[in-house]
């Protein structure tokens, strides 16, 4: 009787959260991204530990595992696309005040994700061996490649399935609870990791599997969250459930660009790896390492932006575009403070940081490089990150897949290939090809949104 009347007092403090964010809107933007920078920070900390105990193992795994995260990415980014589409239409809707519409959305957000995974798993596990030959991947590491992509496809439906469940959460403006549980899914992971490598010899098949296995760890906790304790203020009610066309079509609306733009920085990370091999597997390996570093600096530009689809969405939906402005500029600042001290950081002290990773001067050499030229960009791309996650809130995500197009198919790939292997140039111009691409893609973000929330200011007035 207490559980039910705790549950039921949860809900009604969380149907107030769209006044709350109103009423003080800076405070709400570090209300949904402290927990979410928390959980990321477990989550690089966890990425990190994961390299170091594959660098145990050698550079070639080091170069395999960095030949699989844009695959990886690439699947769960499809993912993540749609996610934010979920969250930004469960957003409006609740800014709106329309709960059933809410509920119906996040129900064809579940059942999206069960398509997604099932399709994505099989695909991956059937295709694997060519997907590898295609990306080029050397000889050396192909094996590698292949045992570790193996195991990790076997897990990409409860993974998917959990990134719907917290595009949910965060569409309610509930940023924490997803968080508590990802922590305690990588805190297993950091645990497994050296008993499955090191213990038991497992190798890379066994850091893939301890990632396996949490996943499913953190997908039981949401599972045990939304349908035995329900505690989420949105329910499913499946026995009800409606088909919407228009919800779906509002999903993909903002889900579908969303899902080609992480593709297309996927595709731009292979044509990446695939140039730096022509360089040797230390470079891939150096390039790897110093990404995992620098997720540091991501880490609180992603939290940042991510509170942008939700404000973004829920504003929206309240009609309060002034809001909207408002906090975009303010996230900005906090951004790009923490991207000019994060820059200052990785610029002295990334020879020592990468030394964590791997003995090998020549994979420590072109980290070192890649980060000293890339902190640079950091400011450039946090006003990108932030731009673009506030196209998501209004439900547009065709500006955030032109945006990210122009970035990496008309500026950076381009730029990389030319350099490299026409005018034979050194490595380094790959990363000023990166930073030209942030820089256009910056400038174009904060155009645009600014043009974009003026118009929807005087559409608003125009009809009221």
């Amino acid at each position: 009787m207490f559980s039910k009347f705790r549950a039921m007092t949860s809900r009604q403090d969380k149907s107030q959260r769209v006044n709350q964010f109103i009423e003080n809107p800076r405070k709400a933007v570090w209300t949904l991204a402290i927990p979410v920078m928390l959980g990321m920070a477990v989550q690089t900390v966890y990425s990190i530990a994961d390299m170091i105990f594959v660098g145990f193992i050698g550079g070639e795994a080091i170069a395999a595992l960095t030949f699989n995260m844009p695959l990886i990415l690439m699947a769960i980014g499809i993912v993540f696309g749609l996610g934010a589409g979920s969250t930004a239409v469960i957003a409006r809707f609740l800014g709106a005040k329309n709960l059933s519409g809410a509920n119906n959305a996040a129900e064809h957000s579940v059942l999206l994700g069960i398509v997604l995974g099932l399709s994505l798993t099989g695909f991956g596990i059937l295709f694997r061996r060519q997907i590898f030959i295609v990306l080029g991947t050397p000889p050396e590491i192909l094996e590698y490649a292949i045992s570790y992509f193996t195991v990790i496809a076997w897990g990409f439906s409860v993974n998917i399935l959990s990134v719907f469940f917290r595009s949910i959460l965060s569409g309610e403006g509930d940023t924490r609870t997803p968080i508590y549980f990802m922590m305690a899914g990588t805190v297993l992971n950091i645990i497994l990791d050296p008993v499955f490598i090191l213990l038991l010899g497992w190798g890379i098949s066994g850091a893939a599997w301890a990632t396996v296995i949490s996943q499913l760890t953190v997908f039981l906790l949401f599972i045990n969250f939304f349908f035995i304790r329900k505690g989420a203020y949105i329910q499913f009610k499946f026995s009800a459930f409606r088909f919407s066309p228009e919800t779906l079509r509002q999903i993909f609306k903002v889900g579908i660009p969303a899902s080609a733009s992480m593709v297309i920085m996927s595709a731009g990370n292979m044509v990446f790896n695939w140039l730096l091999s022509t360089f040797g597997s230390e470079a891939v390996a150096g390039y790897g390492i110093a990404g995992r570093v620098d997720m540091i600096y991501f880490m609180p530009n992603f939290a940042l932006a991510g509170s942008l689809v939700t404000l973004g969405g829920m504003f929206y939906g309240a009609k309060r575009l002034d809001l909207v402005r408002s906090t975009w500029y303010y996230t900005l600042r906090q951004a790009l403070i923490i991207a000019v001290v994060s820059g200052f950081f990785f610029y002295w002290a990334a020879p020592k940081v990468l030394l964590l990773f791997s003995r090998d001067a020549s994979i420590i050499q072109y980290g070192v490089q890649y980060l000293r030229i890339i902190v640079f960009a950091f400011p450039f791309i946090s006003v990108g990150i932030i731009s673009g996650r506030v196209f998501q809130g209004f439900g547009e995500g065709l500006p955030g897949l032109i945006i990210t197009s122009t970035r990496i198919l008309l500026i950076s790939a381009p730029l990389s290939l030319i350099f490299v292997l026409v005018l034979n140039n050194g490595i380094e111009y790959i990363w000023y090809s990166i930073f030209s691409g942030a820089i256009v893609a910056a400038v174009i973000g904060f155009l645009w949104l600014s043009r974009r929330i003026s118009y929807h200011e005087l559409r608003f007035k125009s009809r009221s």
